[in-house]
């Protein structure tokens, strides 16, 4: 086998006796989970904000921007609940840059995935500690997710793995809100699929156990845009997308119906500054048509302390080092424009 062996990881239950959760902790996990789920059944009016960094590269600037969210999130707490992003592991198109804390803790150092374990479960365990707020990842690894599981308030399964059988079903065992994201394709009855399969009861192998999942009526849509065939970016958050999202979900007759939209990706076509924009007109749609305005639950946005990007080492704090973002002076200024436009 062409692999090298380096070491057999520490099983999750093992990491999390080494790392636990305090009872604080595991009462602001429960609460933020309930909370969440409330909104994607339709029991809470209010939308969800997914906002925070592109990846989750140093813990310093991640907590510094997750603090940052507290005094917002208690002045629109009414209208809208903020699930700040804490990505800790960076789906690449070719393989190539970098994958995230899991795989890297140090950007510029070598690959040790062990200490990305172990880094990924204390800056989860300290944005909890710290603000209360219950946190997102993305599901990148389905097997990983057992390290984290006992922290997270809501998962993602991004556009390259929604079309995976093992993501699929381990959504499916899952008690928290995952998002689905269209394919890059934008072919949205594969995304439609993959929620299917992931409300529905399976029985499957999961870390080299039989298991048998319970279906997840809380697995959603999210709308990312997509690249057409000659590669342009094209976006899918318009109304006549929604409208169409909105039958197609009718059609499948699926539980709590509901959709994100992701602001950057290819529906900015990886713009930043064209988020708030994007926003904004989508919270526009929800004005003429009821069944828009129930399905949409909130946006995910992509958002740090400093405007744009960098490359790994030029060390701007609070900069990110995979895709732009938006800056914490314009983020500030979109969370209120948009709790008004509610």
């Amino acid at each position: 086998m062409n692999m090298i062996f380096e070491k057999k990881l520490t099983i999750p239950k093992e990491v999390k006796e080494m790392y636990p959760l305090d009872k604080s902790s595991q009462m602001a996990v429960a609460d933020g989970r309930e909370q969440i789920k409330k909104i994607f059944s339709s029991e809470d009016e209010r939308i969800v904000l997914i906002i925070g960094p592109c990846s989750a590269d140093r813990d310093d600037s991640v907590l510094d921007y997750v603090s940052r969210l507290c005094p917002i999130q208690e002045k629109v707490k009414d209208k809208i609940l903020i699930i700040p992003r804490v990505y800790t592991n960076k789906p690449r198109t070719t393989g190539d840059g970098y994958k995230g804390m899991l795989h890297q803790p140090d950007p510029s150092s070598k690959p040790d995935v062990f200490k990305g374990i172990v880094a990924s479960r204390e800056l989860h365990m300290r944005a909890v500690k710290e603000t209360g707020f219950c946190c997102a990842d993305e599901m990148l690894y389905p097997e990983n997710h057992r390290y984290l599981d006992d922290i997270l308030g809501y998962v993602a399964v991004g556009a390259r793995s929604v079309e995976d059988q093992q993501h699929r079903l381990t959504a499916s065992g899952l008690e928290i809100p995952v998002g689905m994201k269209n394919p890059t394709s934008g072919d949205i009855s594969v995304m439609l699929n993959s929620i299917t399969a992931a409300q529905h009861k399976h029985t499957f192998i999961y870390r080299g156990w039989e298991v048998h999942s319970q279906g997840n009526p809380f697995s959603h849509a999210i709308m990312r845009g997509y690249v057409e065939k000659g590669g342009l970016a094209q976006p899918n958050y318009h109304y006549e997308n929604l409208i169409d999202l909105s039958k197609a979900y009718n059609a499948a007759n699926l539980s709590n119906p509901a959709v994100i939209i992701d602001t950057n990706h290819s529906n900015s076509r990886k713009n930043p500054f064209e988020q708030p924009r994007i926003a904004k007109e989508v919270l526009e749609y929800r004005k003429y048509n009821e069944d828009i305005k129930h399905l949409i639950k909130g946006f995910m946005i992509e958002s740090y302390i400093e405007d744009g990007c960098q490359k790994i080492g030029e060390g701007i704090y609070g900069k990110s080092i995979t895709d732009a973002c938006l800056g914490w002076e314009k983020t500030e200024r979109l969370i209120y424009e948009i709790a008004d436009l509610l």
